[in-house]
């Protein structure tokens, strides 16, 4: 499974626990799990979708040797 595929499938769990949340929100219920693995998956993502910080300062004062 390549990365791309990886934090598209973590979005697409994020929306069902927040779906979930929602309902459970409008019943009144407590949906403490849910925000607990909502908080887990968002958590995956950020990590699995940050970059480098040498990658980032490269691109931001030399964006003419990325394009290559």
């Amino acid at each position: 499974m390549s990365q791309k595929q990886y934090l598209k499938m973590l979005e697409r769990e994020i929306h069902k626990i927040n779906q979930e949340i929602d309902f459970k929100i409008l019943r009144g219920e407590n949906y403490r799990k849910e925000a607990r693995d909502h908080k887990l998956l968002l958590k995956k993502v950020r990590y699995n979708s940050r970059r480098s910080f040498f990658k980032s300062l490269t691109e931001r004062f030399f964006p003419t040797l990325v394009s290559f």
